[in-house]
């Protein structure tokens, strides 16, 4: 999302995902007290605030820098809260989100930027544009998210989760090893340095 216009701090898509951001506490406050119809109702406000910031940038033509990096700052510090929170047995439940598949999630997001730094220190890549399987990854992901959180709301234990698990985790290591051949690439294929 690169632009020549000066960024403006208050736009509205910046808006949009610093509330995002602002949503993260009142998410956990919701879940450490058990208010499951809160948490759930914060989940998708948060869902929306992440469509909005990115169609009013588009609408409106505000694209800025400082957007590029809240907008998936704001979704990480959302996802990673969730993730966290609805492992814990007892903040989650009936479902609880096998730790497995949060350490997977959130370790290649460590890699992804871990790997990220290391391309800008040692060849200035400034783009890491997702590849469509780490959107794909990151649509289940989100989607297990909503399912745990809905059935816990109704208080049901729902078997099939299991298998939705398992997606997540394997498209989420498929998108992980994407991300570092993209990179091993990055790597080979930039100018020496002289």
């Amino acid at each position: 999302m690169e632009t020549n216009k000066p960024d403006r701090i208050l736009s509205i898509p910046n808006l949009f995902s610093l509330s995002r951001v602002f949503l993260v506490p009142v998410f956990l406050y919701a879940m450490i007290h058990g208010r499951t119809q809160m948490a759930f109702i914060v989940f998708l406000v948060s869902a929306l605030t992440d469509f909005l910031d990115g169609a009013s940038a588009r609408l409106l033509n505000q694209k800025t820098k400082l957007g590029a990096l809240l907008d998936p700052f704001g979704d990480k510090m959302f996802m990673t809260g969730a993730f966290i929170i609805l492992t814990i047995p007892s903040l989650s439940s009936p479902n609880v989100l096998p730790l497995w598949l949060t350490a997977i999630v959130i370790g290649r997001d460590v890699l992804i930027v871990g790997g990220a730094l290391i391309l800008y220190f040692l060849i200035q890549k400034k783009s890491f544009p997702p590849t469509l399987t780490g959107k794909g990854s990151t649509v289940w992901q989100f989607s297990v998210l909503l399912l745990v959180l809905l059935f816990n709301m109704l208080g049901k234990e729902a078997g099939f989760l299991f298998w939705c698990y398992i997606g997540a985790g394997i498209l989420t290591v498929i998108s992980g090893y994407e991300y570092v051949q993209r990179g091993r690439e990055w790597l080979r294929s930039a100018p020496p340095k002289g």
